[in-house]
């Protein structure tokens, strides 16, 4: 592949990062807006949107996964894919039991995908990805909050109301990624004009 062949590809692969990143930041962003104003009861509109939120991250994962060339980096995106379209399915189920087993598994996966989230992150670290700090630092809060999920679920008083922070928050992790993206290609552009 000559240099200018891997520039090529470089491009196009930044290029489907931004628009995935910046598709995927900004439906976070308004499933947090919608569940804010649904979720004060466990009924069939919250339970939909707490099923939808995952799998918004599966189908993600699988655009990301179709992408990618074979490797590591693609395995792990397949694997948070099927995992997060098996949170779907475990957070639907959950919903029967109440806030504080939604709450249980939703923090789990929040976990396992957030670990995930930050190996992709570092794999995709070099300087014409924009260097992931958003996406590494979004992983390693899904991580530590996915675990304050979990503890709170067994307490007192779980709610729910922390779910729109953490999915605005994701959001504007992967918004803010883009941004970098499409800064790191304007300025490559400027330096071959």
């Amino acid at each position: 592949m000559t240099a200018n062949t891997q520039a090529t590809a470089t491009d196009g692969e930044r290029s489907s990062l931004l628009k995935l990143y910046l598709g995927r930041g900004v439906l976070a962003v308004a499933w947090a807006v919608a569940f804010a104003g649904a979720h004060d009861t466990l009924g069939a509109a919250a339970i939909t949107l707490l099923v939808v939120y995952p799998l918004i991250d599966a189908v993600s994962s699988l655009i990301d996964h179709r992408a990618l060339p074979a490797g590591s980096e693609r395995n792990v995106t397949a694997f948070n894919g099927v995992l997060s379209t098996l949170a779907a399915v475990a957070v639907g189920v959950a919903g029967a039991g109440g806030v504080a087993a939604v709450l249980a598994t939703f923090g789990a996966w929040a976990v396992v995908s957030g670990v995930a989230q930050v190996i992709v992150g570092l794999r995709r670290r070099g300087p014409e990805l924009g260097k992931q700090w958003p996406m590494l630092i979004a992983g390693g809060l899904s991580v530590l909050v996915g675990a304050f999920y979990v503890i709170q679920a067994a307490g007192e008083n779980p709610s729910l109301d922390v779910l729109s922070v953490y999915a605005t928050g994701g959001g504007v992790f992967f918004i803010a990624q883009a941004g970098l993206l499409a800064w790191k290609a304007r300025q490559l552009r400027t330096r071959t004009a």
